[in-house]
């Protein structure tokens, strides 16, 4: 199985402060994966309440990658990293962007349930929503689980498994277009749906950039854009 393992360095500080952009990369991952674990659920269980906890919960996601930002800055500008440790502080840099944009794609999904919540009608689009957003779910996680080992391996698969949220995206997007033509009168409603799912499907892009900048990190190897 391919691991990273970073030597001891001079300066036992620049290990702690390698470690503590890896530390803290980690708490905004779990941060933004509850954020969708809630806004997927608002959906489900029209809870308004909920919908707007995330929403709100948002800026704290802005604000956790800009000071993580500003931690690879300082560690460049004073370390002046080299090698794995250079490719570990630009993937940070990387991996909280698509941290960030998985924030903001909570965030969709969260006003989108406000707005069914407010509606009434059938609850068409929610068996697609839940279905994917398991699936979303499953692979941040899994994302997030082979950056904290430096697992390649893991990484790999995980990479893997967005051809399957692809694929139950499309199979998505089939049957709320069904919905619609079956009842016009819910157009306004399954078009909400069709931008709930659309944002769980960024999300799995999101997770596959992650998992190729761990490969990246481990083996100094580029693989975006490769089949």
């Amino acid at each position: 199985m391919d691991k990273m393992t970073f030597e001891n360095h001079y300066m036992k500080q620049f290990d702690e402060e390698l470690e503590e952009i890896r530390t803290r990369l980690m708490e905004m991952g779990g941060k933004v994966e509850q954020q969708l674990q809630n806004a997927i659920r608002a959906i489900g269980e029209a809870d308004s309440k909920l919908a707007e906890e995330v929403i709100k919960e948002e800026q704290l996601v802005d604000n956790m990658e800009v000071d993580i930002d500003e931690a690879c800055i300082l560690i460049i500008a004073r370390r002046q990293p080299a090698a794995s440790d250079l490719r570990l502080v630009m993937m940070v840099t990387k991996a909280v962007n698509d941290l960030e944009r998985i924030g903001d794609e909570a965030k969709k999904i969260a006003n989108h349930a406000l707005i069914l919540a407010d509606e009434s009608g059938s609850s068409k689009g929610y068996t697609e929503v839940r279905h994917l957003g398991q699936s979303v779910i499953s692979m941040l996680s899994n994302a997030l689980d082979a950056f904290a080992r430096f697992d390649v391996d893991a990484a790999m698969r995980t990479i893997e498994e967005d051809k399957q949220i692809d694929q139950e995206y499309k199979t998505a997007l089939r049957e709320l277009a069904t919905y619609m033509m079956e009842d016009p009168r819910s157009i306004s409603r399954v078009i909400n749906i069709l931008w709930v799912v659309r944002s769980l499907e960024r999300i799995g892009d999101h997770a596959k950039n992650l998992c190729e900048q761990i490969v990246f990190v481990v083996k100094g190897k580029d693989i975006r854009h490769q089949k």
